[in-house]
């Protein structure tokens, strides 16, 4: 519906804005989960040239259909982005990335997936340039397993929530680095009715703090201690309730 294009223009124009991008010289974008190439047009209007990538090939025949001036690509991003490395001056993603959380087939694992897509992005995107990743999350754990794999794939950045107090036109866009760290863009409507601002999500590039590697807790760490526990209530096993003390340190003496 014509309300659907609006808002999906809409959104394109937001993301491409949160890029940042210089103002001087066309730039080559990303577009993952291109669709019909609606953000594609967006980014074409503006004097810049995209690849788009989407799983749908009904999607890329409207696109074609279109004649939509980027080139398309038929792919699952789950199984990385296959562009050589520095291609991309940015890309732009709109209400695609999510789907990276469902396991489709019982061989998909969801992190694993979002660190193939996350790790091979940043390969493909040119030192200082943004990723903006507009997405509707499910849940906050979800944003949790999404940040957390982008992290650990070597970019920094955050969420930039837009209307944060709406819930119809509260809006996700995940803005990512590489290389040279930014400051991350403010949300829109962020003002509360007292004046005061709603601080969004950060984080840096440190490590996820609470797992190493492989993707396990570190040991003897709170974290691996209630996932411990939590594993012994599966069994059926009688275990401590969890409180604020759970795997803290004891000092060496009282």
């Amino acid at each position: 519906s014509s309300r659907v294009v609006a808002i999906q223009s809409q959104m394109s124009e937001r993301a491409v804005e949160l890029l940042g991008l210089p103002k001087d010289r066309p730039c080559l974008l990303l577009d993952v989960g291109c669709g019909s190439g609606l953000s594609g047009d967006y980014i074409s209007d503006e004097g810049h040239y995209w690849i788009g990538m989407d799983i749908s090939p009904a999607m890329l025949d409207v696109a074609m259909e279109r004649e939509v001036e980027g080139d398309l690509l038929l792919a699952d991003v789950g199984h990385g982005i296959p562009i050589r490395p520095g291609m991309f001056d940015g890309c732009i993603s709109i209400s695609a990335v999510q789907w990276l959380c469902n396991a489709d087939k019982k061989s998909h694992s969801p992190p694993k997936r979002l660190y193939r897509f996350f790790s091979t992005l940043y390969t493909a995107l040119a030192q200082g340039s943004r990723a903006v990743l507009q997405l509707y999350p499910e849940n906050s754990e979800q944003l949790e397993l999404i940040t957390a794999q982008a992290m650990r794939a070597g970019f920094t950045g955050g969420m930039v929530v837009d209307y944060p107090n709406s819930t119809k036109a509260k809006k996700f866009f995940l803005c990512l680095f590489v290389g040279t760290s930014g400051t991350l863009p403010k949300g829109l409507g962020i003002e509360c009715a007292d004046g005061e601002e709603i601080h969004h999500a950060k984080f840096t590039n440190e490590r996820t703090r609470f797992r190493n590697a492989k993707g396990k807790s570190v040991k003897k760490s709170r974290d691996w201690i209630l996932e411990k526990k939590e594993r012994r209530r599966r069994q059926g096993k009688e275990v401590r309730a969890d409180t604020k003390y759970t795997g803290r340190k004891r000092r060496p003496r009282f």
